[in-house]
């Protein structure tokens, strides 16, 4: 059963000049319980994308310009603003990059995880505050009862994340969108955070979609990846095949760039030069320009996702020789 079905989605920033797509064309497919990754550089459409999906991007500068996002028979982008408001939280609720900087820091974290049950449920603040207790004991804080006065700012990073994710779940939602949820901290509290996710996801079949630029997460955590470059789907399917079998320059490109691919004592392998702006994008393939694959027609036109293999897609015309040599 498919939970969520994604489907050319295209999210459009206005600039001086004219509008830019920040994700172009994103399909995918979530089932219950399943870990779906977005993988790709900063700047490749993997924190718009989530955005997109719960419509949270600035209504002056940006717009959804094409595609559907289907969730329980009902397209999300058709949905009025009102009608959203009760999914965020309810059926869908995000985690986001910096905690500190979402997490309101004139509420104690009692009410913030409250709030959502007294907004969404009608509990009344009693009940609500009692089961953001329980909340904050299932996300692995300690004392929970003697924490929920204390303000976000007394929590170390590590415990804040945890807050959100507490806050998140509040309404035990079908989804969540986790949004670089181990960014910037330390190596043990990113495997905690990771290890609750999956015991979440073990404990009560929620779904997750979790962005990361971090290969090593999406191989632990995730059963099937996306690879975002400059809002484009560069390659996708079921993690294992992708990670093992990559069909893209990209995806081997962020593989051949991982430590532990290096000789000891070597230069780490990187990928040569950067995204382009996405105002000024380069015609075809917009990975080209740092290709060793590239060929005229990679120069000339777009190259879309190609099925090469049972749920696994590539956007490259020379899949083949990428999965046999590499770059």
């Amino acid at each position: 059963m498919t939970l969520l079905d994604v489907a050319g989605l295209r999210t459009e920033f206005a600039t001086p000049t004219r509008a830019v797509a920040a994700v172009d064309g994103l399909s995918f497919q979530l089932r219950p319980g399943e870990i779906l990754g977005l993988v790709g550089e900063s700047g490749s459409g993997k924190t718009v994308a989530c955005r997109s999906l719960l419509r949270l991007l600035p209504s002056r500068r940006a717009r959804i310009a094409a595609g559907t996002v289907m969730f329980e028979n009902r397209d999300l982008m058709r949905l009025s603003e009102a009608e959203m408001r009760v999914v965020r939280g309810r059926d869908i609720a995000m985690i986001f990059q910096n905690p500190a900087s979402h997490l309101d820091p004139v509420f104690t974290v009692g009410d913030l995880i409250a709030e959502p049950l007294i907004w969404h449920f009608g509990e009344s603040r009693r009940a609500a505050r009692k089961r953001a207790v329980e909340l904050l004991r299932q996300v692995g804080i300690p004392d929970p009862a003697g924490q929920i006065e204390r303000y976000p700012h007394q929590f170390s990073g590590g415990m804040k994340q945890r807050v959100m994710i507490a806050a998140a779940l509040a309404c035990e939602p079908k989804i969540l969108l986790a949004d670089e949820p181990t960014t910037a901290l330390d190596v043990t509290v990113q495997a905690q955070i990771l290890r609750l996710l999956l015991d979440l996801r073990d404990r009560t079949g929620l779904a997750i979609v979790l962005v990361t630029h971090d290969i090593g997460v999406v191989a632990e955590t995730c059963d099937s990846v996306v690879v975002l470059y400059s809002g484009r789907v560069m390659e996708c399917g079921g993690t294992q095949d992708v990670l093992t079998r990559p069909r893209h320059p990209y995806t081997r490109g962020l593989l051949d760039s991982l430590p532990t691919t290096a000789a000891r004592g070597a230069e780490l392998p990187s990928i040569s030069g950067y995204p382009p702006p996405l105002d000024r994008l380069p015609q075809g393939c917009r990975f080209h320009p740092r290709c060793r694959f590239a060929i005229d027609r990679c120069r000339r036109e777009p190259i879309e996702l190609e099925t090469v293999d049972d749920g696994h897609a590539s956007a490259c015309v020379r899949w083949r020789e990428v999965m046999e040599v590499g770059p």
